[in-house]
């Protein structure tokens, strides 16, 4: 079993939490992951390493896309939910 698949698997382990609970749980625990893993990226601006502004540029692109694809996935949750709903209003 690969580390993330145990991840899911404690994540998943109390039953009686409820939904917004749980989001806030993981979401609190996973965003301070990234935070972590986002400050390391920006411990290569040192003097140890050589980099372009294109590798720089090619890096936070990437990352930026991430995060605004990750963000649509809120926005399209929310429409969704609204689209199964039907009024003539």
């Amino acid at each position: 079993m690969n580390e993330d698949t145990f991840d899911e698997a404690k994540e998943g382990e109390n039953l009686n939490e409820s939904k917004a609970n749980r989001f806030k749980r993981l979401a609190s625990k996973r965003v301070n992951t990234a935070i972590k893993q986002i400050n390391l990226i920006g411990n290569l601006s040192g003097s140890s390493y050589e980099y372009t502004d294109e590798q720089v540029e090619k890096m936070f692109g990437t990352l930026q896309a991430v995060l605004d694809s990750s963000r649509d996935k809120f926005s399209k949750s929310k429409k969704r939910s609204d689209q199964d709903t039907f009024t003539f209003d």
